[in-house]
């Protein structure tokens, strides 16, 4: 990056939308955090408008870099997914599982314009399971109307050219997008074939947020360059982005944990981001996000292209805390983007996991008026329990009397042990899921990120201590701005005397995909190899994983 050159991260989140500008030091200079808006275009405007704000040199600011929940919103509300003619190669021998038999039905109904199976794909030696039947295939599209098709061939990462050939024929013959699955997902007919699918729904969705996003620029006359965040913690261009839309769903809590990365200098931690409807934890491993070994469920649809492990907790600094019979009831529903107005502690008449941790002295260091104005509300609350008690001795029922008074905010001693009771489980929960992330090791520190991290205890059974890195409530946004640019390739290579230069052929692969996505070419280097020998086959063969990552081109 040229010097003096400075560039602005973004990261949409479920409450908040937030941004930062970083210097060519990699130093922040600016940072805002604004609340997330229902149609999140908007929230990503007011944040970028708070941090340019900050800025005197516009013409200095030469890229912009978006993470977002748009893809990941649009799939789970079922809302803004294109109509996809889904297309699979692969007949005779995979009938017997129709294409998108395991979907939940309203999105099937929502996304499908139509099903087929057809002759071709492969053996997992890369021949032929029959010829490709191109007169299938257009008598299959001739007769649905869609806005995209998703293609996917059996053992395509073994041998992709028959979705090669379909691809060619649906681009010339019918102008419509395509998605092939050896772009996207690995080993596993059904779940990369969903995440084929979907890739192909969220095209539109694709092109309204890549949009939105280089008309705000021109807006403000920025001349920076747009990138999107994808799923492993990396950046890829808009163009690449409209492509592979499905790989941005990730991009939120890999952003997280890039930024932990940055902002703590540690590579190796527990990362818990916590914001005001949940907290992700996902674990760093050499600076980048631990992949997911499991399959990934989106939305009701299994998938199998890569994603961070994260394990998601209903916790957050908005999560509703209740009365309950049993004691303190802690969520799962939160007030999300609405906690500046509903929160005890900012004059709202909801009791959150916040108002748990103030009243605990667990104050953000900028906010040291949260006490004072949570005793305030206390002092209120007071009469208003007075009050309700008159109201129940001139014959008002006892029980509506104690609803009023619990609604006032009653800050009362027994409300108070309801506080202590509610962060006590909030921090069993944390506790349970450092457990379940740490796999046994307890030799790593967590790295607490996120608006919400103050609500996080000093010390945490399972790891070696808490860190609370500076600009930690922008960890994402600094994610998004320091990332990478990536390519990676998953395929089957024979194993005799050719593996070595199929495996310099993927390799060379996977770099022309990070330039493709934005890397320079220079600095491309393959920074994940992994080889996994396959059995059972009459000629012995590899499964290879190839990921090349470098800085942006100039």
């Amino acid at each position: 990056m040229a010097e003096g050159a400075l560039r602005i991260g973004i990261d949409v989140g479920g409450t908040n939308t937030d941004a930062v500008v970083l210097d060519a030091a990699d130093r922040v200079v600016a940072k805002a955090k604004r609340p997330t808006t229902p149609d999140v275009t908007e929230g990503l405007r007011a944040a970028l408008d708070a941090v340019l704000a900050d800025v005197a040199a516009w013409e200095r600011i030469t890229r912009v870099m978006l993470g977002t929940t748009h893809a990941t919103n649009a799939i789970l509300e079922r809302r803004n997914l294109g109509r996809v003619a889904v297309l699979r190669l692969g007949a005779p021998a995979t009938t017997a599982v129709p294409p998108l038999s395991d979907w939940p039905d309203d999105l099937r109904k929502v996304v499908s314009a139509g099903e087929v199976i057809v002759p071709g794909g492969h053996y997992v030696d890369g021949r032929e399971i029959g010829p490709l039947d191109l007169g299938a295939i257009r008598r299959f599209l001739d007769g649905v109307r869609a806005d995209a098709v998703a293609v996917t061939g059996v053992f395509s990462p073994a041998s992709a050219d028959h979705e090669r050939a379909v691809e060619e024929l649906v681009r010339e013959e019918y102008g419509l997008p395509v998605s092939v699955s050896h772009e996207i997902g690995s080993l596993g007919l059904l779940e990369r074939e969903n995440a084929t699918v979907l890739n192909a729904a969220l095209y539109g969705v694709a092109a309204h947020v890549t949009e939105a996003l280089v008309t705000a620029l021109a807006e403000r006359g920025l001349g920076a360059r747009p990138y999107l965040a994808q799923n492993d913690g990396t950046l890829m261009t808009v163009a690449h982005a409209a492509r592979l839309p499905v790989s941005t769903i990730g991009s939120g809590p890999a952003n997280s944990l890039r930024g932990a990365a940055f902002l703590s200098g540690v590579r190796d931690a527990i990362v818990a981001d916590v914001g005001g409807t949940s907290t992700d934890l996902g674990v760093l491993v050499g600076g980048f996000p631990r992949e997911s070994a499991a399959a990934v469920e989106i939305g009701g649809v299994l998938t199998n292209f890569r994603m961070p492990d994260i394990l998601a907790i209903a916790l957050g600094g908005g999560t509703v805390v209740r009365m309950g019979g049993g004691g303190a009831r802690v969520g799962p529903d939160s007030v999300g983007y609405r906690i500046a107005e509903e929160a005890l502690v900012f004059g709202g008449a909801t009791t959150t996991v916040t108002d748990a941790a103030v009243a605990r002295g667990r104050v953000p260091a900028n906010a040291a008026d949260w006490r004072e104005r949570l005793e305030a509300a206390a002092k209120a609350a007071a009469h208003a329990t007075e009050a309700a008690a008159h109201a129940a001795r001139a014959g008002e029922a006892a029980k509506r009397a104690e609803t009023a008074a619990y609604g006032a905010g009653d800050m009362s001693e027994t409300f108070r042990d309801t506080l202590q009771s509610a962060l006590a489980v909030a921090d069993a929960m944390v506790i349970d899921a450092v457990d379940r992330m740490a796999l046994g090791r307890g030799d790593r520190p967590l790295v607490a990120v996120g608006g919400g991290a103050f609500l996080l205890p000093a010390e945490i059974p399972g790891v070696s201590g808490v860190i609370r890195p500076e600009h930690a409530e922008v960890a994402n946004a600094v994610g998004a701005a320091i990332a990478l640019a990536s390519g990676r390739v998953d395929t089957i290579l024979p194993a005799g005397e050719s593996r070595a230069k199929a495996i310099e052929r993927v390799k060379e692969e996977a770099a022309a995909r990070a330039v493709a996505a934005g890397a320079d070419p220079a600095r491309v280097e393959i920074v994940d190899l992994l080889e996994v020998p396959l059995s059972y086959l009459s000629e012995p063969a590899v499964r290879v994983h190839v990921k090349a990552a470098g800085p942006l081109s100039r």
